[in-house]
């Protein structure tokens, strides 16, 4: 009989922790985000991405707080608990790392931005924004060719991006004759990756004749572009 009432007490606990934590930390879509945000007084703007692509664009009035920096938690440390936190990086993956941490620190009300700020860009376009980065008409050159084209768009800090990059650099040199591999820095061709329509990182593509004929916004393994070439 105690041991049952021990289990009730453990699942109950349980439940209420789960309860507490799903109330402290959600995430949202970008019509959300801006909404709450614009109601928001006191709230604390995070731009948990690196220094530099903070500085290419971000969201008015953010700070900005690298979540894979060294001193990460020594800068959330001066902000307050107790107050609305909205945190957001380019899709989404490190905002929703740092929300669970802010949350483990004891942070009560965290709002993070499902698709980041690509999201954000792509639902709030700024027409007096340069351009930054590849053109689309200088993109649609590269899709021309006689040989069969894969378009890599990754980024420094995607891991599965990182992952991938060795089997690329090798197929480019052993597929040299008929294969063309462009790597494409998503963070410093943002605007043409935001204007295709992608969201998320790595977007692996293959072009043959100039049509494209397999498209993966996800890791693919070695084994499986070689199939689709």
């Amino acid at each position: 009989m105690k041991k049952l009432n021990y289990y009730i007490v453990l699942i109950l606990f349980v439940l209420n922790t789960g309860c507490t934590n799903s109330q402290n930390f959600k995430s949202v879509d970008v019509a959300e985000f801006k909404t709450t945000l614009e109601k928001t007084t006191d709230a604390q703007l995070l731009d948990v991405r690196t220094p530099g692509e903070f500085a290419g664009g971000h969201i008015s009035n953010a700070k900005n707080m690298d979540w894979n920096g060294s001193d990460f938690d020594t800068q959330v440390a001066n902000l307050d608990k107790e107050k609305p936190v909205f945190v957001y990086c380019l899709s989404g993956g490190r905002s929703k790392k740092a929300a669970s941490h802010l949350k483990d620190l004891g942070f009560k009300n965290i709002i993070e931005l499902n698709g980041g700020y690509l999201a954000w860009s792509k639902a709030n376009a700024n027409t007096n924004e340069a351009w930054i980065g590849m053109t689309k008409e200088a993109y649609n050159q590269l899709l021309v060719s006689d040989k069969i084209v894969v378009i890599d768009f990754y980024a420094e800090w995607c891991a599965p991006c990182k992952k991938m990059a060795p089997y690329l650099d090798k197929m480019s040199k052993e597929l040299a004759d008929k294969v063309i591999i462009h790597r494409i820095d998503a963070d410093k061709n943002k605007s043409l990756f935001n204007a295709l329509g992608y969201e998320g990182l790595p977007v692996v593509l293959v072009y043959k004749n100039g049509k494209e004929t397999f498209k993966k916004n996800q890791f693919v393994s070695e084994e499986e572009l070689r199939k689709a070439l």
